[in-house]
């Protein structure tokens, strides 16, 4: 493949770089290609959601919890179910004693680099209060699996959005 003169960095932010590629404008994570979804359920059956604030699309999110792998310099070189780990008990507060690997794709092929895999955390224990780290004020919400449609719907109406992944999650558990 011939290198395209105009491929590379057309600009950068903190975390961020707008890329071009072979005549495709797209973002890239700096230092970060992975990220985590853990469709997290507690032994009495209710989905571990959270609900945070999204200033891009300026709305109040649900989502299962998710980070990035290798994020920050504390944590760099952590594996990906040491991230997965990490996040679900900075979001959540609690524990997994095992993880199984459900799927690995792009978030949105078209517009960024970024893999996303879902993890289903089991075993899980409450550890902490759960709610994120400094600057994240992330609301936990323990939804029945059986009425959870129903509150997604409600949360609908009350003006969320309402992340796809979730029902993503949702359709997993629904095989198992």
């Amino acid at each position: 493949m011939n290198a395209n003169p105009s491929d590379g960095v057309l600009g950068t932010g903190r975390h961020l770089q707008l890329r071009r590629r072979q005549n495709w404008e797209f973002v890239e994570r700096k230092g970060v290609a992975d990220v985590v979804v853990l469709v997290a359920v507690t032994a009495e059956h209710e989905a571990v959601l959270v609900e945070q604030y999204r200033e891009p699309v300026q709305a109040k999110v649900i989502e299962w919890p998710a980070g990035l792998v290798g994020d920050e310099e504390a944590v760099d070189g952590e594996t990906m179910l040491e991230a997965a780990a990490r996040e679900l008990e900075e979001e959540t507060g609690f524990r997994a004693g095992r993880f199984e690997i459900l799927t690995t794709g792009p978030s949105s092929g078209g517009l960024t680099s970024e893999i996303v895999t879902f993890l289903r955390p089991s075993d899980l224990e409450r550890a902490a209060q759960g709610g994120g780290v400094e600057g994240e004020n992330i609301r936990v919400h323990l939804v029945p699996l059986l009425q959870v449609d129903a509150w997604l719907s409600r949360r609908a109406e009350e003006g969320f959005l309402i992340d796809p992944k979730v029902y993503t999650g949702l359709y997993f558990l629904s095989k198992r």
